[in-house]
């Protein structure tokens, strides 16, 4: 018998998606705070602490596991969509930033999906939505998602958001050396840990970074071509200076236009 809320949904959108939930009358998805996008009338939300995966627990325990999400960045309180009405419902999610949303059913991958802090969207009720301390103290050193990692359990639909472009690699004993910051999720069964990048030469001059990530063993794993992070970097570098820099302008019409303009 599954346990989670049985939701279906759809994805919309290419490079900007966001995802369609549709509920069923008391149906409950869970989501992040401020994920939600828009909602159909008889959607009821209400902030709770917990996921709500364990109806009997506590308040204390309830309290424990809101105090670990915070101490590991998160919000204190998760949103609960439930439909309180008599026919189907919708109410849809979106990331705050460009990329692609991964729908997966937990059951199809053994009851567990291990992906980066922060990119839980949304999941059926019923899903339990913990944090994972990596146990490996280089890879939470240098290995780009630290040693924090959100672990989702249960057999229901979950939701997950990546930045850019979503490849999915199956893993059957096999290595797989990536970038450190693109790594989007990986199944229970997958091994994560980090290498040095080559030689002293590679390390320093190769652009690749210092370290590269390493993930082994038997299960799928889902790589993103935009991490957050990378993106952030690439506009903070090439934003104009309150000096007046051209940088990241353009070329000469970039000098035209602020001749133009009168810059």
């Amino acid at each position: 018998m599954q346990n989670s809320h049985e939701i279906d949904y759809e994805i919309i959108g290419h490079d900007m998606q966001l995802v369609e939930v549709e509920l069923d009358p008391q149906e409950t998805v869970i989501a992040e705070a401020g994920a939600m996008t828009y909602m159909e009338q008889d959607i009821q939300f209400e902030a709770k602490m917990g996921d709500g995966s364990n109806p009997d627990e506590g308040f204390f325990g309830k309290l424990f596991s809101a105090g670990k999400r915070v101490l590991t960045g998160e919000g204190l309180f998760m949103t609960h969509f439930t439909n309180q009405g008599h026919q189907k419902r919708r109410v849809a999610f979106a990331a705050p930033y460009p990329g692609s949303i991964l729908a997966i059913d937990l059951q199809e991958i053994g009851g567990e999906l291990i992906c980066q802090k922060d990119s839980f969207l949304a999941a059926a009720l019923g899903t339990k939505v913990s944090q994972r301390f990596n146990r490996k103290l280089g890879a939470g050193f240098f290995g780009g998602e630290g040693f924090i990692l959100q672990s989702l359990q249960g057999d229901g639909k979950v939701f997950v958001h990546a930045g850019g472009t979503l490849v999915r690699k199956e893993l059957n004993g096999e290595t797989l050396r990536v970038d450190t910051g693109c790594i989007a999720a990986f199944s229970n069964g997958i091994d994560y840990d980090i290498e040095r990048a080559g030689s002293m030469k590679s390390m320093l001059f190769g652009g690749e970074g210092i370290f590269l990530a390493t993930l082994s063993g038997h299960g799928s794993v889902w790589l993103q071509s935009l991490p957050f992070s990378r993106m952030a970097d690439r506009i903070i570098a090439n934003a104009p200076s309150s000096g007046g820099s051209d940088k990241g302008e353009g070329s000469v019409l970039g000098s035209i236009g602020r001749m133009v303009d009168g810059r």
